[in-house]
C-alpha cells in the first residue's frame, strides 16, 4: 500500500511537471502571437506605407492599372505636373514648368525622382466619391488619383531660378516659423517632359553636368565665410555671450607655421571688433578667433548643428561633414574657422541653419507637402511641421540676428539694405580648388509686415565673392515674396 501511495505521488509530480512545462509552451506562444499582433498593427500604423511606395514595390504598377496618376500642385493651386489622357486613353505626364521645378516635383519615367517618387502611393491612390469609383469599376475605367499639393510658391520658384541664370547653383527659400519649403531650385537642370529622350544623355559617362542631381538637398560644397555664423557662435557660448572685450588689429593677413590667412583680395580692415569682423568677413580676425576657442567644445557645437547626419526630409538628403581634431594643426584651426578646412555643406543645412537663428534658435522640421486632396479638392490628410532642432538659445540668436543685420546694413550684404523689407545676412565666398576658384554663398533671411518671415540660402558655383553674385540672387527671391 505504501508503494501505491508512493507509485500515485510520483505519478502526480510527474503530472505537475508536464502541467508546467505546457504551460510555459502556452504562455510563450500566447506571448509570440501578441508580439505579431503589436507587430502587425505598428506595421500598419507607422510602416507600411514605406513599403507600398518603395520604388521596389511591384504592386504600385499595378495602381496605375485602374488609376489616372494624380496632379502635384503649388501652393496657390498652380499644377506642376499632371497625366493628360487623350481620346484614345493614352496617358501623358506633363510638367506645364518646365525645366524650373525639375528637381523638387522629379520625374515619372525613366524611374522617379523628387515628390514623384516621394509621394507615389498618394499620386496612385483615389478617394473620389465611391459612387463614382463603383461606376467606373463597372464602366471598366480609370479613377482620378489624389492630388499632392506642397507648399511651393510659383513665383518664388520662378524669381530663384531665373536669377541663377546660366549659373550652376542652388537656391533653397523656407519659412522658419514653420519649416514649410517654398522654394528649391538646382542647376544645371533639365526638362522632364523629355526625360526619356534625353535620358542616355544625362547618364552618359561623358556627360559631367551632372544636371539630375539636386544639388539643393544632396550638393556638398565648403561653406566659406557663411560658417562664421557657427565659429561667432562658439565664442559666443565660450564668453557668456559677451562680445565687448573682442578687438583685433587686420593688417590682411595671419600667419601661423606654413599657413597664411589673407583677407578676401589682401583688403586691410583695421581695428575691427567682433560685429565689425564679421559684417566685413574679416578672415584673419575669425582666424585669431579660431585660435582662441576651446577646439575641443568647437568640435562639440558643430557635432550638435546638424552635421555628419542625414537631415530628415521628404527629398534625399546628403550629410554635411565636419571634421576637426583636437591635435589638428593652427593651421587647420584658422582655416576651419572661416568655413575652409574639411567642412562641407549642403544649402538645405544651410538654409536650416538661417531659419534657426531667425526663430529664436529652434528649426522646424522642413517639409514640402501641405496636404493631399481628392481632384474634387476634398482634404484626404493634411501636414504640418513639429521642432527639429535647438541649435542655440534666444539669447545666442538674438545675438547672431543683430550681427546678420549689421552685415546689411554696414557690411558685405548691403545689397540688400534699400529694399522695403528688413533682410539679414552673412555672404561667402568658399574656395574649392587649389587655383583658389571659389564659390559665392548667402545666407539669410528678410522680413516684412503683413508676411511670414523667409530664410534662404544660395550658391552660385565657380563664381566669386558672395556680395556680388549671391546677394542679388537672394534679392529677387525676397522681391517676389513680398510682393
Amino acid at each position: 500500500m505504501e508503494s501505491s501511495t508512493l507509485k500515485r505521488r510520483s505519478r502526480t509530480l510527474t503530472n505537475s511537471k508536464r502541467n508546467r512545462q505546457y504551460g510555459v509552451i502556452t504562455y510563450l506562444f500566447v506571448a509570440i502571437f501578441l508580439a505579431l499582433i503589436v507587430y502587425f498593427a505598428y506595421f500598419m500604423i507607422f510602416k507600411s506605407s514605406d513599403y507600398i511606395n518603395s520604388s521596389y514595390n511591384p504592386r504600385l504598377d499595378s495602381f496605375s492599372e485602374t488609376i489616372v496618376r494624380g496632379s502635384i500642385l503649388s501652393s496657390d493651386g498652380e499644377v506642376l505636373a499632371q497625366t493628360i489622357v487623350d481620346s484614345d486613353n493614352n496617358e501623358t505626364r506633363e510638367y506645364p514648368y518646365d525645366e524650373i521645378f525639375a528637381h523638387v516635383v522629379g520625374y515619372d519615367s525613366n524611374g522617379k525622382s523628387g515628390l514623384e517618387l516621394s509621394r507615389n502611393s498618394y499620386l496612385l491612390q483615389s478617394h473620389a466619391f465611391f459612387i463614382e469609383k463603383i461606376i467606373n469599376n463597372i464602366k471598366n475605367e480609370k479613377n482620378i488619383g489624389d492630388n499632392v499639393v506642397t507648399t511651393l510658391n510659383v513665383s518664388v520658384q520662378k524669381a530663384a531660378y531665373e536669377a541663377l541664370g546660366n549659373y550652376d547653383g542652388a537656391v533653397v527659400a523656407i519659412k522658419p516659423s514653420t519649416g514649410e519649403v517654398v522654394a528649391m531650385v538646382s542647376k544645371p537642370d533639365y526638362d522632364p517632359n523629355n526625360i526619356s529622350d534625353i535620358w542616355d544623355e544625362l547618364t552618359s559617362e561623358d556627360s559631367d553636368s551632372s544636371a539630375l542631381l539636386n544639388r539643393a538637398t544632396q550638393g556638398l560644397y565648403p561653406p566659406g565665410s557663411t560658417f562664421k555664423v557657427i565659429t561667432t557662435l562658439e565664442y559666443l557660448k565660450e564668453n557668456n555671450n559677451s562680445i565687448k572685450d573682442y578687438s583685433y588689429n587686420c593688417s590682411g593677413s595671419i600667419t601661423r607655421g606654413d599657413t597664411t590667412i589673407n583677407c578676401y583680395k589682401g583688403e586691410v580692415h583695421g581695428m575691427q571688433n567682433l560685429k565689425e569682423s564679421f559684417a566685413d568677413s574679416c578672415n584673419t580676425s575669425y582666424a585669431n578667433i579660431g585660435l582662441g576657442l576651446d577646439i575641443k567644445s568647437y568640435i562639440s557645437l558643430c557635432n550638435s548643428m546638424l552635421f555628419n547626419k542625414k537631415i530628415k526630409f521628404e527629398l534625399t538628403t546628403k550629410a554635411s561633414e565636419f571634421d576637426l581634431d583636437t591635435s589638428d594643426s593652427e593651421g587647420m584651426i584658422m582655416q576651419t574657422a572661416i568655413g575652409q578646412g574639411e567642412t562641407l555643406v549642403s544649402p538645405l543645412h544651410m538654409a536650416l541653419l538661417a531659419a534657426g537663428v531667425d526663430n529664436g534658435g529652434v528649426v522646424m522640421q522642413p517639409y514640402l507637402v501641405d496636404r493631399i486632396e481628392n481632384y474634387q479638392q476634398t482634404t484626404i490628410e493634411s501636414f504640418d511641421s513639429d521642432e527639429y532642432a535647438t541649435l542655440m538659445d534666444e539669447k545666442e540668436a538674438k545675438i547672431l540676428k543683430k550681427f546678420m543685420r549689421y552685415a546689411v546694413t554696414n557690411g558685405t550684404a548691403s545689397a540688400l539694405s534699400s529694399n522695403s523689407y528688413k533682410a539679414y545676412g552673412k555672404t561667402g565666398t568658399a574656395e574649392f580648388n587649389s587655383n583658389k576658384d571659389s564659390h559665392a554663398w548667402f545666407i539669410g533671411f528678410a522680413s516684412k509686415e503683413g508676411y511670414e518671415d523667409l530664410a534662404i540660402a544660395v550658391i552660385v558655383e565657380d563664381t566669386g565673392a558672395g556680395s556680388k553674385y549671391a546677394v542679388p540672387v537672394a534679392d529677387k527671391v525676397f522681391d517676389a515674396y513680398f510682393k
